[in-house]
């Protein structure tokens, strides 16, 4: 069962991905982070950034590593988010994304995926 919704998933040609999701109010990562005052942790905004990437690239693949991650706004139950990663041009798997909430970015960097070996 996924923790978020992706309510639209968008690749373009330029390999552009765009998803629209929503992370309900009974998702486990609001258990406990914080009591009265729920908030996405970073590492699930993280998570959501590789399941898009994951789905575009349908394959499966890990995080090699992540840099110049920007945490701007909080992320409250049922906001709706988009999240946007385009390939960076060294064609390495790295990803330059951000995930906006109300046009506005609440967080930002650049994930390199590669492909999952056994």
């Amino acid at each position: 069962m996924m923790w978020h919704s992706v309510l639209n998933f968008i690749q373009s040609q330029g390999s552009e991905i765009s998803a629209s999701v929503r992370v309900p109010p009974d998702s486990p990562w609001f258990q406990g982070h914080f009591p009265g005052e729920p908030i996405l942790p970073g590492v699930a905004q993280l998570a959501m950034v590789f399941d898009a990437i994951s789905k575009a690239q349908n394959k499966a693949l890990r995080v090699s590593s992540v840099r110049r991650i920007r945490f701007k706004q909080i992320i409250r139950p049922d906001d709706l988010l988009t999240i946007i990663a385009a390939p960076l041009k060294q064609n390495d798997g790295s990803y330059s994304f951000r995930i906006l909430a109300n046009n506005e970015t609440v967080c930002s960097g650049v994930m390199t995926v590669e492909e999952q070996t056994n």
